[in-house]
């Protein structure tokens, strides 16, 4: 037996259940089930500022009764199953893997609508510092389903791909060389301007590293018509000026690593005369998109979808 309170019956914590006989199902974790210090820590681990045992020594001072460090760790890192808000066999588009030209023949994962007239704009989707996970297969199906030729390459081609965990994924592609990782790309982007199926109106999308990204071919790529970061690191400011992308910027409040850079950045951007729209979500944490983790933050990652996918319709579809 086991004493459980159940949320919303006042008194229930004196209910005794029988857990052999059955269970109640966990309600998914949230960042306000952790400390911040704990939610920090993670960030740091994740982004390699720190290594695993340092994060599991700093976890230690909040672990309390069968909640561990390492369970902790366990409980942040994500849950790819029954994540996916677009299925793989989605009779409303159709997807495939190509090998397109670049430096190292970087493997995309290329999706579009079945039922499209004409050609379509392209959005490149650009994944964080793990690889191509299901995570970030599933946006670029979004993006199919909302009318666009999307491709999500992998920087893990070399290794033969998203190894399968992100811990191994953020290992490999940390073993790559940055500069080569943006010249494929870059590779990426001018594949998709000039495929058949794309109409020569392109923009790019990407999260955390992704998101850096997308602020670097912003500045270097005069003809990237339009890009979104999701938490990505600012570019050079003295370089804001080549920029001639529409940028749409989403920040989290929570996101001090980040988001401390955000109101340089905002400046240069009026001062350059670039057209962008910065948001900062309230309560939300770094990766508040991804929903397969605990700092998934439901309203305002669907809140920053909308605002992306009408800000990609304003500048990459042509008027109706």
């Amino acid at each position: 037996m086991i004493q459980r309170h159940l949320p919303g019956f006042p008194g229930s914590e004196n209910v005794l259940y029988l857990m052999d006989t059955w269970e109640m199902p966990m309600p998914r974790k949230t960042i306000e089930d952790f400390r911040p210090e704990v939610l920090d820590a993670f960030d740091q681990y994740v982004h390699g500022l720190i290594d695993r045992r340092e994060f599991l020594r700093r976890a230690s001072a909040f672990a309390i009764g069968s909640v561990t460090a390492v369970s902790l760790l366990e409980a942040l890192s994500p849950r790819y199953a029954g994540a996916e808000e677009i299925r793989t066999d989605d009779p409303r588009i159709r997807t495939e893997y190509v090998v397109y030209p670049s430096p190292r023949h970087w493997q995309g994962y290329l999706c579009r609508p079945v039922r499209a007239a004409g050609k379509l704009p392209g959005i490149l989707v650009i994944h964080e510092n793990r690889g191509r996970n299901p995570y970030i297969e599933d946006v670029a199906r979004r993006f199919a389903v909302a009318g666009y030729l999307s491709l999500a390459p992998d920087a893990l081609t070399p290794f033969g791909g998203w190894p399968g965990n992100d811990d191994e994924g953020r290992a490999l592609q940390r073993k790559l060389d940055p500069q080569e990782m943006f010249r494929n790309w870059v590779a990426g982007f001018k594949y998709l301007k000039t495929h058949p199926d794309c109409n020569g109106r392109v923009g790019a999308v990407g999260f955390c590293y992704g998101g850096g990204v997308v602020n670097q071919l912003a500045v270097t790529q005069p003809d990237l018509d339009a890009a979104v970061s999701f938490y990505g690191r600012q570019p050079p400011l003295d370089e804001v000026p080549n920029i001639h992308a529409a940028l749409l910027l989403h920040y989290a409040a929570l996101d001090e690593r980040i988001t401390s850079g955000a109101a340089a950045y905002e400046a240069a951007l009026k001062k350059a005369g670039v057209r962008f729209q910065a948001y900062v979500y309230e309560g939300a944490s770094h990766g508040f998109h991804n929903n397969t983790t605990p700092r998934y933050k439901e309203d305002a990652a669907e809140l920053a979808e909308q605002r992306t996918l009408a800000w990609f319709d304003k500048y990459l579809k042509p008027p109706s």
